[in-house]
């Protein structure tokens, strides 16, 4: 089992190889293998991330199949379902680790900005209750100089929403709570950027 900062230096080392496009998870597996791991898993870190087409977990940190525990939803959001996912894998595979991922470009970002600059356009009622996970790190933001520039808007955004989901993670669990008092799970913030291909780990 790896420590906490063995599984961050391992994600930081795939993504700075899928940064410079020097895969070490080019190969397909072979059938031993993949028969191996119907038997069992032993993932090294969660990953709770957004479920845009562009950013899957296993790539983006270069990690094969069998690596990564991965929980994906729209906006990186944190909601039962997603919390349960968590402490499954903590306490039966024994992470050390969650990064909560979010991303360049967010679409439900950008959905919730839309739908606070015009409620009287509501999405559907379904995709209202991912918008009203987003809201309150959008509204908190939409009241600084940042409403004006909604490109600046965008970016503080999904950071603010990430820490928000962390903080959820953290604060919102008993079971999560204990791992992390035990010093036995922490829980951190990235971002990925579309762009460059670079996930930022954050301090907070």
């Amino acid at each position: 089992m790896l420590t906490a900062q063995e599984a961050l230096e391992r994600l930081k080392v795939g993504n700075a190889r899928f940064v410079k496009g020097e895969l070490a998870q080019q190969n397909q597996l072979t059938h031993q293998e993949r028969a191996a791991l119907a038997c069992e898993q032993n993932p090294f870190a969660i990953v709770l991330g957004c479920s845009d087409s562009r950013v899957p977990a296993e790539m983006v940190f270069d990690q094969g199949l069998g690596d990564l525990f991965v929980i994906r939803v729209a906006g990186n959001v944190v909601a039962p379902s997603q919390v349960g996912s968590v402490e499954f894998a903590a306490e039966r595979y024994d992470c050390a680790v969650v990064v909560v991922l979010g991303h360049s470009h967010c679409g439900a970002i950008q959905a919730t900005i839309d739908t606070l600059m015009h409620p009287e356009q509501p999405p559907s009622a379904n995709l209202m209750s991912i918008v009203n996970r987003v809201r309150p790190s959008v509204e908190m933001l939409m009241q600084t100089e940042l409403k004006s520039d909604l490109k600046k808007l965008s970016t503080h955004a999904v950071r603010s929403n990430v820490f928000s989901s962390v903080n959820q993670l953290r604060h919102g669990s008993a079971v999560l709570e204990s791992l992390i008092e035990k010093g036995k799970l922490i829980v951190v913030g990235a971002e990925y950027s579309l762009e460059t291909g670079q996930v930022t780990f954050f301090d907070f």
